[in-house]
């Protein structure tokens, strides 16, 4: 494996499994384990995988995310891969910790990469997910300062954080501090935003980002 990322496939569907085992196959990604038991994520191989992969309903009618905060909450990266296409659903996922949600109609591509940026601690934006965040305006903000924005709308164009720092003439310390206060802003009104992928879908939802501004 050229780039060493390893993934475990939760899903109830063979034929789904068998695809996605192809699909990671033929671009370096090892599946290291599937099934249709959450509990492979946490045992043998999965345990330790890089990134899980998480079909949303597992011979159930009411979605896995009891299954995702546990795993988000574990420190595990989650890409959630589910056939419904409704944004209400999507945009839950992604403010539990989900690093990205894509529907199954979005093809290898995008799986593939949304899996490649997740093992590297990132977020992916296919275009249902796009759509998800455009298409959503809460009414519920926090009120940040102009600075805590500053810093916020740095970050998600950023690699990193120390490069924020640098384009703001700061300290990292005061990056991460003002950071870790829009955090706990959000969550005091009842909005948690756990992981970068989650703070880009709050700042789109409340304007303070365009997508073309990412």
């Amino acid at each position: 494996m050229a780039d060493g990322v390893t993934a475990v496939l939760v899903d109830d569907h063979p034929v789904v499994r068998a695809g996605v085992a192809h699909w990671l196959s033929t671009a370096d990604v090892h599946l290291v384990a599937s099934g249709e038991d959450p509990e492979v994520a946490w045992t043998g191989p999965g345990a330790a995988a890089d990134v899980v992969v998480l079909d949303l309903h597992l011979n159930s009618v009411t979605p896995a995310t009891a299954e995702l905060r546990r795993l988000v909450e574990d420190g595990r990266r989650v890409i959630v891969y589910s056939m419904r296409s409704d944004d209400e659903i999507a945009l839950q996922c992604l403010e539990i910790g989900a690093l990205s949600y894509l529907t199954k109609a979005e093809g290898a591509d995008h799986l593939v990469q949304a899996v490649k940026a997740a093992a590297r601690g990132q977020s992916y934006t296919p275009p249902a997910l796009a759509g998800a965040l455009a298409g959503d305006r809460s009414e519920t903000r926090p009120a940040l300062s102009p600075r805590e924005t500053e810093v916020l709308v740095e970050w998600f164009q950023s690699e990193s954080k120390e490069f924020v720092a640098q384009r703001l003439n700061i300290t990292l310390s005061t990056v991460n501090s003002h950071l870790e206060r829009i955090r706990v802003k959000y969550a005091a009104i009842g909005r948690q935003a756990p992981t970068k992928a989650a703070l880009v879908a709050r700042a789109i939802q409340d304007g303070l980002i365009g997508l073309d501004d990412l």
